[in-house]
Order: C-alpha cells, then sequence, then structure tokens
C-alpha cells in the first residue's frame, strides 16, 4: 500500500480527532514520507520545539520508544546533547559539528514551534529539516496555527499519526 492511502485509512478510522487531517493529508504525505526515507537511511532526529510547546517535546520523547514489539528509533532531544544557549551562527555550526560527529550517519531536525525563536535557527540551518510550523507557510513545512483553540490536541493527534506511520514503515506495511 502507498503512504497516501495508508494515510487516508487511518485518518479515517481514528474518529473525530484525526478529521481534520483528511484535508491536509496531501501536504502531509509527501513532507513525511521523505523524512521516513531519510530515517530508513540511517538517519537519527533530533528534536527542537519552541519554548510555548517544551511540553510536546518531553511527551513525543516519552512515547516514541515505549512499544516493547518496535525496535528504538532514533529520535533525540537537542537539549540532552546541548544544554547551552545558541547566541549566533557560529555557535550554530558548531553544534551542527558536534552533531555530525555524534552522528556518522547524518542528522534531520525536526523542529515544532514558531519562526521567531532560535531553535528555528537552528532547524533552519540544515536543508533537510523538518519543519511543523506555527502561524507561517514555508516549501516543505506543515503549517500549524497558534491561535487554533485544539493546537493542543492536533499536536497529540499529529504524534498518534506520525508514530502509526512509523509502524506502517518500520514492518513494510507501506511503500514511500
Amino acid at each position: 500500500m502507498d503512504y497516501l492511502r495508508f494515510l487516508l485509512e487511518t485518518i479515517r478510522s481514528g474518529g473525530v480527532f484525526m478529521s481534520w487531517l483528511e484535508a491536509r493529508r496531501l501536504e502531509f504525505a509527501p513532507l513525511m514520507s521523505a523524512k521516513f526515507s531519510l530515517m530508513l537511511e540511517g538517519k537519527s532526529f533530533v528534536l527542537i520545539c519552541d519554548e510555548k510547546r517544551a511540553w510536546y517535546e518531553r511527551y513525543f520523547l516519552q512515547k516514541i520508544n515505549a512499544k516493547s514489539y518496535r525496535p528504538f528509533v532514533p529520535i533525540f532531544s537537542l537539549d540532552n546533547f546541548y544544554a547551552h544557549r545558541i547566541k549566533n551562527s557560529e555557535d550554530i555550526s558548531l553544534l551542527n559539528d558536534l552533531l555530525e560527529t555524534a552522528f556518522p550517519n547524518g542528522f534531520v531536525y525536526f523542529y515544532v514551534g514558531e519562526k521567531n525563536s532560535k531553535n528555528y535557527e537552528i532547524a533552519r540551518s540544515r536543508d533537510e529539516s523538518l519543519l511543523w510550523l506555527f502561524d507561517e507557510q514555508l516549501q516543505n513545512s506543515f503549517f500549524l496555527d497558534s491561535k487554533d483553540a485544539n493546537l493542543d490536541e492536533k499536536l497529540i493527534t499529529l504524534y498518534k499519526l506520525f508514530d502509526k506511520s512509523l509502524d506502517a514503515v518500520l514492518f513494510s506495511k507501506v511503500s514511500l
């Protein structure tokens, strides 16, 4: 089964909380398919969130490797590697050098947050970054509205869809 069809079936079976994603699946599918391909190539994901979404980073990291039947997924928090404050582009370059050494197969920043964050600048320093952006539509990113009354529920729904997609990809239930 191809990934787009898998998404549609998963969204439709996910009930009312996933229904908002049906109209957006054509945006989500190619973006996520490309990023899952990078993971299958051996690249690690470095999760970064803006300050308002720090709770989401903790939620995501607590859940992603909690399944005993699935191999560990290489998703890590930037704060666990580099707790220092990034002040300028030189700091970002040094950070990227550190992560290139730590992840010889490569890495991808996975950023969830607003564009006006220093963490956004870190994520934008790499072309392959996965961006779930608030209030900003950029090519190769997924747009979310920070003023959406259901934003937290939508973020949790996105995690669930990411997790189900990851299972399908890892166990060859879908083709990318």
